[in-house]
């Protein structure tokens, strides 16, 4: 089916059209799955949503701006993908799916996030990349069981000290941000694994090795005189890395030593609930 059908389909509400849209998929399949992505949907058929038993529903590569309201009723969902459409806002009937483990976000137009996002905590997983948020929303510090947070490609110039409080979170991507410093607060995060800030605006970097957690920090493509000192065994990808000495000091002048760029990006594919 051509995807300028699709999209046109999309708005007809007739059984026929759904069906058409949805190329038969009148029973829940099997393995609880439905993946519509890249249909060019400008709405969500609402058949779907009767689908109770849904665990994984994937909406990425569409012109979805709002979802409908029996959206509540899949509430054994665990994975949603909403990465890649047009919202402005994220839907509150997403905040009603309490079993989702996994929320993807990412390449939208979100400034903000609802208050309402603090009802998801079973969320292990939220990636918000590409959207347009100057700021990290305060209530993604409340979700307690997060563990991977994909911030990368906004605006942001600082994060909040609430962050701390997330006991559970081992990996953040902040790449492609306006960082001009290292985040103070996650020199208070003894549990981080993954530090990503490639690509910011940080001129100094202070030591990291009092972090008994940490087993990669990606910091390249910062302005930066100096790497964060790190413990033994971590690994660090940017200038002066394990391979490479920092630059000497000369009679006060700083030697800049040429390296060829190593950029190490957030793994593509989509994750699994534990």
């Amino acid at each position: 089916m051509g995807n300028s059908l699709k999209a046109i389909l999309a708005f007809v509400p007739s059984n026929k059209c759904q069906k058409y849209l949805l190329e038969d998929l009148e029973e829940m399949p099997v393995d609880k799955m439905v993946d519509l992505s890249g249909r060019q949907m400008r709405r969500l058929p609402v058949h779907i949503c009767s689908f109770r038993e849904l665990v994984k529903l994937y909406l990425s590569d569409n012109n979805l701006n709002h979802l409908p309201p029996e959206l509540e009723q899949l509430q054994n969902l665990q994975i949603l993908a909403l990465d890649f459409n047009n919202f402005k806002a994220l839907p509150l009937v997403v905040c009603t799916l309490k079993q989702l483990c996994i929320l993807y976000l990412g390449n939208n137009k979100l400034c903000s996030l609802p208050l309402e996002l603090r009802l998801l905590q079973n969320l292990k997983t939220l990636w918000i990349e590409s959207n347009c948020l100057q700021y990290l929303p305060e209530v993604v510090c409340e979700l307690s069981l997060l563990k991977t947070l994909h911030a990368g490609s906004n605006a942001l110039r600082s994060l909040p000290r609430q962050l701390q409080g997330l006991q559970e979170l081992r990996t953040i991507w902040l790449s492609g941000n306006l960082l001009s410093e290292f985040p103070p607060v996650l020199l208070d995060m003894p549990f981080l694994e993954v530090i990503d800030v490639d690509r910011n605006s940080i001129r100094f970097f202070p030591s990291l090795a009092h972090l008994p957690g940490l087993k990669l920090v990606i910091y390249d493509h910062n302005p930066c005189r100096n790497a964060p000192k790190v413990a033994k065994g971590v690994r660090r990808v940017g200038r002066w890395s394990e391979e490479t000495p920092e630059p000497r000091k000369r009679s006060g002048a700083v030697i800049d030593i040429t390296l060829d760029e190593k950029p190490l990006l957030p793994p593509a594919a989509k994750a699994e609930p534990d």
